[in-house]
C-alpha cells in the first residue's frame, strides 16, 4: 500500500500545455486551483502591482476585479459548473489527483430502481425514489453516508467516494455553498423520508434535540476544550508493520481461527477460536502466550445434552468471578446472533462446567448479547449476575436460584438462569448492542440509530433517548464515568456527551435524569474519502471502544475502531477540543478526521486497549492489542505512533 495514499493535500495534477492556455481572467482568478490546501507560489521575478495610494483606490480596484471576474465567469460557465478531479494510482507511491473533467456540471435528481421510464408527476411523493448526485456522464450515485462526503470551504472543494475517489472544485464560493446546502437537504430526505424543513427536523429529532439538526444552535458548553493534545496532531498515513517497533506477536494455536478477544485486567487474557481457548499472559508491553490451550471437545461435560451442539461460532466471551470463569455464547445459526443459552468455562480447571439456558416464566427465550454488570465487574470474585439483551428485551440474569443459592450444576437437567430484573418491550425497540458504566448504568444502541440511557436501578424506561442519525448502531461503548458515549455505525462513529446542567445548577448525566433542551450536538469520527476507499467498500466500522479505565477520576485517552485491515485510533482529548483544526469551516455536525491507522496484512477481528494498569511510565496509554484470524499482536502506541 502506498505510503502517501491518504494525503488529502496532494497537488492537483497540472493540465496539459494546451489545456492550461486559458484566458487571463481564469488564470488570474483561479491560480490556486492546481494545489489543494497550498497557496500558489509566485516566482521572484514576477511583476509586482503598484501599491494603491489610498483606501478609496483599493476599494475601486477590488470592485472592478469582482465585477470583471463575475461577469466573465458567469458568461463562460453555465449553471452548476464544476471542475472534476479523480484520484489515481491509489495503491502506489505515485498516487495523485488528475483532472477528469475540466468543466462539467452536476445535478441532484430523483431516481429509483427503474429510472429509465420515470413518471415525473409521481416521483416527488414516491418513497421508492431517492435523490441521486449526477456529475456529467461519469458519476451517478445515491446521496447517503456511504459517499463519505467531506467539504473544504476554504478551497471550494468537496471530496467523496463513488467506486473511485473524486473531488469537485467550484468556481465561486456561492456555487460551493449552494451545492453543500442542497447535498445536506437531499441527505436528510433520503435518510428520513421527509423534506428537509424545520417542521420535519423537529419531527425527526424532537424539540429537545434541535441542536442535532442545527449544530450551530446547539449548546456545546459541556464539550471540554483540551488544553493540550496528548500527542501532536496525527497524520492519516497507514503504517506498515515494522519489526523495529516494540511489538509482540502470538500465532493462533493449533490452527484455530481467532473469533473473539477477551482481555483480562488481572494476569491473563484469552483468545477464543473456533476450536478452543488460548491463554496468554498480560504484561506492560503487551500479551504473550503461556502455551496453554483448551480444546472445546476436551472441555465438554460427558453425558450432558448440549444447549448448542457446536462451539464453532462463539461470538461472545464474557469474563466473570475475578476472571476465573468465562461465559461463552454462540448463535443458533450463522444468520442471526440470537442464542438460547450459554456455556460456563472454568479457567482454572480448563473445563466447560455447565450449559445454561435462557428462560422466563417457564418459556425458553433468546438473547442476542450479554455484558458485565459494570465496567469493573469481571474483577469481582463473588459476581454471579450479568446483563442480557435481545431485540425487545433488557434484563439481568443470575446464576444463583431465586433464593440466592448457587445452583447444583452437576444434575442431569440443564440449569436455568434466573431472570431477576428487566423488561420485555412490546415491539419496536430493535435493540442491537449495549454496554455499562462504572456504576452499572446501561447504554443501549438500536437498529434505528437511537441510543437509550438506563439507570442502574430501572430497565423499564430510558432516562434519555438520543435520536438516530439514520444509521443502525452496531456497537456501543461508554466511559467509566458515564459522561461520554461512543456509537459505531457502518460508515462513521458518533461521540455523544451525556452531561447537562439541571435546574438547580448541578451537573448530571443523562443516565440519572431528563436532559431537557440543553443538549450538546454529537461529534462524528470518520475516515477521509481516500482512506475509506482504501479500506474497501465492503468493510465497515466495527467495535469502536474507549481505552479501558476502571477507576473514578481517571479519563480514557483514546478511541479505537476496526475497519477491514485497519485499526483506527483517535486521540480522545483532541476530538473533544472545540478549537481543533478539523472543525474549522465545517457545515453540519462537527466531524473529526485526525487519526492514526495501524495496517495489518489480514482482516482484523478486534482491536482493544489493555487495562490502564498496564500503561508504563513513559507511555500515555496501555498497549493496544490487535487480533487477526491467525495471530494477535500487541504494542505500545507511544512507540508505534510516535511523530
Amino acid at each position: 500500500m502506498g505510503a502517501n495514499h491518504s494525503r488529502e493535500d496532494l497537488e492537483l495534477e497540472s493540465e496539459t500545455e494546451s489545456e492550461s492556455e486559458e484566458t487571463t481572467c481564469e488564470q488570474g482568478s483561479d491560480d490556486e486551483e492546481e494545489n489543494y490546501g497550498t497557496p500558489s507560489s509566485y516566482s521572484s521575478d514576477r511583476l509586482k502591482p503598484k501599491t494603491p495610494s489610498s483606501l478609496d483606490e483599493v476599494e475601486s480596484r477590488l470592485k472592478a476585479l469582482k465585477l470583471k471576474y463575475n461577469n466573465q465567469t458567469q458568461s463562460k460557465y453555465p449553471k452548476n459548473s464544476i471542475k472534476l478531479y479523480l484520484h489515481v494510482d491509489e495503491n502506489t507511491p505515485k498516487s495523485k489527483w488528475v483532472v477528469s473533467e475540466k468543466v462539467t456540471s452536476y445535478s441532484f435528481d430523483k431516481s429509483g430502481l427503474e429510472d429509465d421510464e420515470e413518471d415525473e408527476e409521481n416521483v416527488e411523493s414516491d418513497p421508492n425514489y431517492w435523490w441521486v448526485l449526477k456529475i456529467g456522464a461519469k458519476v451517478r450515485v445515491k446521496v447517503d453516508q456511504g459517499l463519505q462526503f467531506k467539504a473544504f470551504k476554504d478551497q471550494r472543494r468537496v471530496d467523496f467516494v463513488a467506486n473511485r475517489v473524486w473531488a469537485i472544485k467550484f468556481f465561486s464560493p456561492e456555487e460551493y455553498e449552494i451545492f453543500v446546502g442542497k447535498f445536506q437537504e437531499c441527505l436528510f430526505e433520503n435518510t428520513y423520508g421527509y423534506e428537509a424543513n424545520d417542521a420535519n427536523k423537529v419531527k425527526v429529532y424532537g424539540k429537545d434535540f434541535i441542536g442535532w439538526a442545527k449544530p450551530e444552535e446547539a449548546d456545546d458548553s459541556m464539550w471540554e476544550d483540551a488544553e493540550e493534545s496528548l500527542y501532536k496532531t496525527p497524520t492519516k498515513t497507514p503504517m506498515r508493520e515494522s519489526h523495529d517497533m516494540n511489538e509482540f506477536e502470538e500465532a493462533a494455536a493449533k490452527g484455530g481461527a481467532i473469533q473473539s478477544l477477551a482481555l483480562g485486567a488481572l494476569d491473563n487474557s484469552f483468545l477464543v477460536s473456533d476450536s478452543g481457548i488460548q491463554v496468554v499472559r498480560n504484561y506492560s508491553h503487551g500479551i504473550q502466550g503461556k502455551g496453554i490451550y483448551v480444546n472445546f471437545d476436551d472441555g465438554r461435560l460427558s453425558g450432558r445434552k448440549s444447549v448448542n451442539a457446536s462451539y464453532s461460532t462463539s461470538r461472545k466471551a464474557l469474563l466473570m468471578r475475578a476472571e476465573t470463569n468465562m461465559l461463552l455464547m454462540s448463535p443458533m445459526n450463522g444468520e442471526k446472533p440470537h442464542s438460547r443459552g450459554l456455556h460456563q468455562f472454568d479457567i482454572e480447571t480448563g473445563k466447560i462446567v455447565s450449559e445454561w439456558k435462557f428462560e422466563k416464566d417457564g418459556t425458553d427465550i433468546t438473547m442476542r448479547d450479554i455484558t458485565n454488570e459494570s465496567k469493573g465487574a469481571q474483577m469481582d470474585p463473588s459476581g454471579s449476575t450479568f446483563l442480557g439483551l435481545d431485540d425487545n428485551r433488557l434484563c439481568r440474569w443470575d446464576m444463583r436460584d431465586r433464593n440466592g443459592m448457587v445452583q447444583n450444576i452437576a444434575n442431569e437437567s440443564t440449569p436455568v438462569l434466573n431472570w431477576t430484573q428487566g423488561h420485555q418491550f412490546s415491539r419496536g425497540t430493535n435493540f442491537e448492542c449495549f454496554a455499562t458504566t462504572g456504576d452499572g448504568s446501561i447504554v443501549v444502541g438500536s437498529l434505528d440509530g437511537k441510543i437509550r440511557l438506563y439507570s442502574s436501578s430501572s430497565m423499564r424506561q430510558a432516562k434519555t433517548a438520543f435520536p438516530g442519525l439514520g444509521s443502525p448502531i452496531t456497537h456501543v461503548d461508554v466511559t467509566y464515568d458515564g459522561k461520554w458515549i461512543l456509537g459505531t455505525t457502518d460508515t462513521y462513529l458518533i461521540l455523544i456527551c451525556t452531561q447537562f446542567t439541571d435546574k438547580d445548577g448541578k451537573t448530571k448525566t443523562g443516565f440519572s435524569g431528563r436532559m431537557g433542551n440543553r443538549i450538546s450536538a454529537p461529534r462524528l469520527l470518520k475516515l477521509n474519502p481516500l482512506d475509506s476507499h482504501m479500506a474497501g467498500a465492503n468493510n465497515k466500522f466495527r467495535n469502536a471502544q474507549f481505552s479501558w479505565v476502571t477507576e473514578n477520576g481517571k479519563q480514557e485517552r483514546h478511541l479505537v475502531a476496526t475497519v477491514g485491515k485497519f485499526s483506527v485510533i483517535w486521540n480522545f482529548q483532541q476530538v473533544k477540543n472545540s478549537s481543533h483544526e478539523c472543525y474549522v469551516n465545517q457545515v453540519g455536525l462537527k466531524s473529526c478526521y485526525c487519526y492514526k491507522i495501524v495496517l495489518k496484512d489480514d482482516s482484523i477481528v478486534d482491536s482493544r486497549f489493555m487495562h490502564e494498569k498496564f500503561a508504563v511510565s513513559d507511555s500515555p496509554e496501555a498497549p493496544l492489542v490487535v487480533a487477526t484470524p491467525m495471530k494477535v499482536s500487541s504494542f505500545s502506541i507511544s512507540s508505534r505512533l510516535r511523530m
